[in-house]
Formats: C-alpha cells, structure tokens, sequence
C-alpha cells in the first residue's frame, strides 16, 4: 500500500504542506521537526511516486540558476562547458537552468543576481562566490528564508548555509605545491609567491596553504615577498610583475603563482633568460599553460578538473530538487592532478 505525505502528516501532527518541505529541504522547517518528519516517513515505508513527480514538474517545471564570476579567465570557460552540458542533460527532463556570468569579481552585481533569481523562484543556485561577508549573509537567507539550496563551485564560503562546494581542496592544492617546491631546492632556497586579488577565496586558499606548508617542512627556505596580480588575466600586468620581481631578487630559487596570472611570469623568465634556472610552479591544465611545461619554463602545473566542478554542480542540484536526494558529501572534492612536461 502506498504511503501519502498526509499519512505521515497525522501521523507527526503536521500540516501536508510542512512534510513537503520537510522531504524536500526547502522552506523554513525547524531542524528536529524535520528530522521527526523523515523518521516518521522512513519507519511508513514512505517513497515519492515518480509518476506524480513528473506529472508536478511538467505543471511547475523547477528552474536552477547558475551564476558564474572571473569569466575573463580561460580556466571558466572549462567550467562553464560542464555546466552547459549538465543543462542540456536536466533539460531533457524537464529542469531549466539560468546561466549568468561575471567579468571578474563583484560582490554588488552576485547579489543582485541572487536575488534576480529569487524572484524568479529558482529552486536552487550554483554559485562560484566572492569571500565577502555580504554574499554569505545572502547565502544563509536565501536558505533560511527562502528555502533555495546554494551551491558553491570552484570557491567556497566558510561558515555559510550553503548545502555543499564543489571543487578542489584549494589549500591542499598550495600544500601539494610546497611539497614539490620543497623536492625542488637546494638548502637555503629563496622564493617568492605571486598571487591574486584578496577577494578570490580559492587562490587565497592556496596561497596559505603553501606559505604554511613550506615553512613546516622547508624551514630552512626564505619567502622573500609576496606580490599581487590585481588583473589575474591581463598577461601584460602579471609580466610587468614578475619582470618587478626579477629586478629586486636577481637570485630567486623559485616562484609560485596561486592565481591564474602564470602566462606573464612565464614570458618574464623566458625575456630575462632564468627558465632553466628558476623553478616555477602554477595551476590549471589549460592549453596556453601546457606549451611552457613542455618547453621547461614551467616545472609543474596542479589541475583541478574545471569541466566536473561546472558538470556536477547542476547534477547536485537536479538531484536535490527532483530526486530528492541531498548530496552525500559536504566537500565534493576534485581531484588534485600533478603535471610535469614528462606526463602531459
């Protein structure tokens, strides 16, 4: 016999409307009202009916918005074929998805497309974020609230209400950068770190982990300074940078660069003639960064699997809203690839 949400309804003494929610994850449910709510469904042998499920979603078809930021960077353009190809597998199934995309990073237009959406009653967001408090704060009311799901992609937001990030473990990527830079140099090494604009959490992440890292298990290596790549995709400025850096420290060791900024610096070392005597380890596998690992500029690149943070980020949603199936994990980590121009 089957079992209906009014069942489970009288059965925990609310109303029909407050176990869809409960069932669902969307809506404002107190926390051990809803857990009561699924214990109760689990112990009746309750399970949607996938046939009235599809009749709903053909009368109230469910939309996911999508809000992509730092699209200058060739690196998004990876993401985004992940996400454009999740939309055309959820849309055969009745779910459409909203992309919007972002010139670098700003906080003011991510919130106004948050809420864009929510007045469009999306069901959920996948979000690459900024780290600024005012998109968490957005974050948590539009779970709390509203009842939309938000989920992070590339970047996260720590200590938000959002059901799950995406992505790679950006600190244990800077880690896995130490590591090598650490097999790389002699005793007493001097590097220096190129980094990015403070509010991309992702290259924040990594830029710490790498600090903090090399410093436990290379003590005896000198971080000489870190310099800042404003544009992270202008070519021009990141070279001007590192052309910068190679004037004040003539006899660096190494350099790592945690932001996307890495075509500029490998066109400073090949002017300056210090490719072969420098190491130099950077991020993303993409075509323009896989030339200078294979001519030797490069020593290392880590890759991040682009095309699967985009790809399953929508999947999570589908899931979520359609199949009710909340994601397994928190972190849905990708996976941390180690590149040398032996191994392309």
């Amino acid at each position: 016999m089957t079992v209906t949400s009014q069942q489970i309804a009288d059965a925990a003494g609310v109303s029909r409307a407050t176990v869809d929610r409960a069932l669902k994850n969307r809506g404002r449910v107190k926390p051990e009202v809803a857990e009561r709510i699924k214990q109760i469904a689990k112990e009746m042998g309750y399970h949607p009916n996938q046939a009235a499920r599809s009749l709903a979603l053909s009368k109230n078809p469910i939309r996911v918005g999508v809000i992509l930021s730092s699209m200058q960077t060739p690196f998004m353009d990876v993401v985004l074929k992940g996400v454009r190809d999740a939309q055309k597998e959820v849309e055969k199934r009745g779910v459409s998805v909203e992309i919007h995309s972002i010139p670098g990073k700003d906080v003011d237009r991510t919130i106004e497309l948050m809420d864009e959406l929510k007045e469009k009653k999306v069901g959920g967001i996948a979000l690459v974020p900024t780290d600024d408090e005012r998109i968490r704060e957005k974050i948590d009311q539009l779970a709390e609230e509203d009842g939309i799901p938000v989920v992070t992609l590339n970047a996260d937001v720590s200590k938000s209400k959002r059901i799950c990030f995406v992505g790679q473990n950006n600190e244990r990527a800077g880690e896995t950068a130490a590591g090598l830079m650490a097999e790389c140099l002699p005793s007493n090494g001097r590097i220096c770190v190129i980094g990015g604009r403070e509010l991309n959490p992702a290259i924040s992440s990594r830029t710490v982990g790498f600090i903090n890292q090399l410093e436990k298990i290379r003590p005896d290596i000198e971080l000489l300074k870190t310099f800042y790549v404003e544009n992270e995709n202008n070519s021009e400025e990141s070279e001007k940078i590192a052309l910068q850096m190679l004037a004040e420290y003539p006899k660096l060791d190494g350099v790592y660069v945690s932001s996307p900024a890495i075509l500029g610096v490998c066109k400073a070392f090949q002017k300056k003639g210090v490719e072969q005597r420098i190491k130099l380890i950077s991020h993303d596998l993409l075509k323009e960064n896989l030339q200078y690992l294979e001519d030797g500029t490069l020593n290392f690149l880590i890759g991040q699997e682009g095309y699967m943070q985009g790809y399953e980020a929508v999947m999570i949603l589908y899931k979520l809203l359609v199949e009710e199936i909340k994601p397994k994990d928190e972190f849905g980590y990708a996976n941390i690839i180690i590149k040398n121009k032996f191994n392309i």
